[in-house]
C-alpha cells in the first residue's frame, strides 16, 4: 500500500487494488503545479467536508475518472448540484461504515467548520478510517484537537494524517497530543505551508514528533511513502 502526497491535505491511498483520493486540491495550489490532475483517476474520492481547498478539484476528477464520491451527506448533496451523477455519489454520517472494493471506511468526528462552495451548510466536517490489507488508516481531515480522538484508539491505527499547521486546524503541539490520544506513531503531516497562516518551521516539527516519540513524515508534493 502507497500514499502519494498533492499538496495541503490532498492524498491518493493505493489501497488493496483501489486508487483512493482525498480532498482534492490541486490544481488551484501554486505549490502543486507540477500535477496534472488529468493523469490521476481514482476510483473513490472522499471529502472530509466542502471547504474550496478540499473540493476544487473534485468535479474535474470525478467526471475525467468515473470515481465514486463520499461524503458526509450535506457535503454530498452539493458534489450531485455540480452536475455528478447521483449514482456516483455515496452520502453518509456519523457512526456509518462504508464497505468498499478495498475495504471498509468509517466516518468520525472532526471539530472544525464546514460550508460549501455555493454558500450552503456543508454539515459537520468529518475524518475516516480505512480498514485495508490488515492496515488500518487515519485521515483526519481538518480538526482541532478534540476528545473525540480517544475514541479511535480501539482502531489500532498504523498510520494518521494529521493536519499540522494551526491557525485554522491543530498546529504542531496539538497534533503531538492528538497521536497520543489516537496511539499511532507513524504521523503524516497535512494542510501546512500552503499559505502564510499556515506556515511552519518543518525541521522543528519533526524534532519535536522525535521528542515525543513520534515520526512525523513530510513527504514532498508528489512523492510518496509505504505505508
Amino acid at each position: 500500500m502507497k500514499a502519494t502526497y498533492f499538496g495541503q491535505s490532498c492524498v491518493q491511498l493505493e489501497l488493496n487494488g483501489a486508487t483512493v483520493l482525498l480532498d482534492p486540491f490541486i490544481s488551484y495550489n501554486p505549490l502543486a503545479k507540477e500535477i496534472d490532475i488529468d493523469t490521476l483517476m481514482p476510483d473513490y474520492i472522499f471529502l472530509s467536508h466542502g471547504h474550496g481547498d478540499h473540493v476544487a478539484d473534485v468535479v474535474h476528477i470525478q467526471k475525467n475518472s468515473g470515481a465514486q464520491v463520499a461524503a458526509i451527506v450535506e457535503t454530498a448533496a452539493w458534489v450531485g448540484r455540480q452536475g455528478v451523477d447521483e449514482a456516483k455519489i455515496t452520502s453518509f454520517n456519523f457512526g456509518g461504515t462504508l464497505q468498499t472494493a478495498f475495504g471498509s471506511v468509517k466516518i468520525v468526528y472532526a471539530l472544525h467548520t464546514n460550508q460549501t462552495p455555493d454558500g450552503q451548510y456543508g454539515g459537520v466536517a468529518a475524518g475516516f478510517v480505512f480498514k485495508s490489507g490488515g492496515k488500518t488508516i487515519y485521515f483526519a481531515g481538518d480538526t482541532a484537537l478534540t476528545l473525540e480522538m480517544k475514541l479511535l484508539e480501539r482502531y489500532q491505527i498504523d498510520w494518521a494524517f494529521l493536519p499540522i499547521g494551526g491557525h485554522y486546524t491543530m498546529d504542531v503541539e496539538d497534533a503531538i497530543i492528538a497521536a497520543d490520544f489516537i496511539r499511532c506513531k507513524n504521523i503524516v503531516g497535512i494542510h501546512y505551508n500552503t499559505f502564510p497562516p499556515i506556515t511552519i518551521d518543518t525541521q522543528s516539527a519533526v524534532a519535536a514528533f522525535e521528542k515525543a516519540g513520534l515520526t512525523l513524515h513530510l513527504p514532498a508534493i508528489g512523492g510518496s511513502l509505504n505505508l
